[in-house]
């Protein structure tokens, strides 16, 4: 995400960060190779000038403090400017107290609402164990809009309303509030039709459902690769429907950033979601200053330890703390640590958010088929060899290659990083080990 940015404005950065003062000459110099970098981000080029304009009057007007370099100075009010650019807090969606909380979803085709339909269901039902969501079908143009929001409410089971022969989205919109009342459903999200630009008739029909259903919140969802086409088309939409949010999708692609960087300066309404991938877990709340921090290249460990919190049983954290006490840990565990992974998210997302690793790794090939790799080899073993890796001979290992379809070299790849892991581990066995490892794992269990 963004891996473009980062790395040019850590580029400029660092031509002041290295100066024994800030003086107006430096600043200057630095802030407009930084004013490059963000119009070749395709940000919106009043937004950058304008966010030029607060960083240097911010720099040249602070007093540097004796236990702060100018470099750390310059990165921080770059960080709260970024920050407060993209929102400057995390916003919630509004629920209705007294009744129906209705949310309806518009934007261009392609922009992946209907996906985002399912994400957030499946968020509000995983957040709000009280949340009853129904599914609104009210895309009544492309014909395999209401088949896939069917098939996305079978994999959440959740309930999907539409009228199929219907062509009336207004009527639709409308009669699914009523289902939703009759069923004892307290959430109605409206996934209604995109185009591949903005017209007319598909702002008089949005207009016309916002009208019908009067929604709780409207959110304008929009694919974050499309730059600043977005930001246009999000104008557009706002100038109509007036929404209350932005949805950005497809961010884990986004290797410039000039939609998140613009969008929130330009309509003035909040980004209150961010998706990152296909499936409906990758779903997330915005936060800039953790944003913020990643296009600095600091990382977001903040984010890390919540996905690592969500898929960490307890259970499963002691029994691996006292295998790894008494160096026990096998194939087994290791294969329950590679599907605990991949349930956070991509290994390129994950390694996103450990600071400094981006730059570390900027020519290394982050593949998840790696972990394919690694699963396959796994479970092409025998019980008994999982249990006992040092039983592993030459002849095992030709025969667990063949069965995964891999080379004897993979095999023997992951035996030599296994042993190193292992290692690693006996590290853990000394004095103060047990104190160690229990700290780790409270921290990866808090809230």
């Amino acid at each position: 995400m963004f891996e473009d940015l980062t790395l040019k404005l850590e580029k400029a950065l660092n031509k002041v960060i290295g100066q024994g003062r800030l003086s107006e000459e430096n600043i200057s110099a630095t802030l407009r190779e930084i004013r490059r970098v963000l119009l070749d981000a395709d940000v919106n080029y009043k937004v950058a000038k304008t966010f030029i304009d607060n960083v240097k009057r911010k720099a040249l007007g602070t007093e540097v403090l004796n236990s702060v370099t100018p470099g750390q100075l310059i990165t921080k009010i770059f960080y709260d400017e970024l920050a407060e650019l993209m929102g400057g807090k995390s916003f919630e969606i509004s629920i209705n107290p007294n009744g129906i909380t209705v949310i309806l979803l518009v934007g261009l085709q392609g922009s992946g609402k209907t996906t985002f339909s399912g994400k957030l269901a499946r968020f509000l039902h995983k957040t709000n164990a009280d949340r009853k969501v129904l599914l609104t079908a009210a895309d009544v143009y492309r014909p395999a809009a209401r088949d896939q929001l069917k098939t996305l409410g079978k994999q959440i089971l959740t309930p999907v309303f539409t009228i199929e022969d219907s062509k009336d989205a207004v009527r639709i919109a409308k009669e699914s509030i009523d289902y939703a009342k009759e069923n004892g459903l307290n959430t109605v999200i409206i996934d209604t039709a995109g185009r591949l630009h903005v017209d007319e008739s598909l702002m008089d029909e949005i207009a016309a459902i916002k009208k019908a259903v009067n929604p709780t919140e409207t959110l304008f969802v929009v694919d974050s690769m499309t730059g600043q086409d977005a930001v246009n088309s999000a104008k557009a939409f706002h100038d109509v429907v007036e929404f209350d949010g932005v949805v950005l999708t497809k961010l884990d692609g986004d290797t410039r950033g000039g939609c998140a960087l613009s969008i929130k300066a330009v309509v003035n309404k909040p980004i209150k979601f961010v998706s990152l991938g296909e499936k409906l877990d990758t779903l997330e709340k915005f936060h800039p200053d953790r944003l913020a921090s990643r296009i600095l290249g600091r990382g977001d460990v903040v984010s890390l330890v919540e996905k690592a919190h969500d898929q960490f049983d307890e259970s499963e954290a002691e029994d691996l703390q006292k295998k790894m006490m008494t160096n026990k840990f096998d194939f087994d565990d290791f294969l329950k640590q590679i599907k605990m992974i991949k349930r956070m998210g991509s290994l390129k997302s994950l390694i996103g958010m450990i600071p400094g690793a981006n730059k570390a790794l900027k020519n290394t090939d982050i593949d998840d088929k790696q972990l394919v790799v690694v699963e396959s080899i796994i479970q092409s073993m025998t019980k008994r060899e999982r249990k006992n890796p040092e039983i592993l001979n030459g002849s095992r290992r030709k025969r667990i290659a063949r069965g995964s379809g891999n080379k004897v070299q993979d095999v023997n790849r992951l035996m030599k990083q296994f042993k190193d892991m292992k290692k690693m581990m006996k590290m853990f066995t000394g004095k103060g080990a047990s104190g160690l490892m229990k700290n780790k794992l409270k921290n990866l269990r808090l809230n």
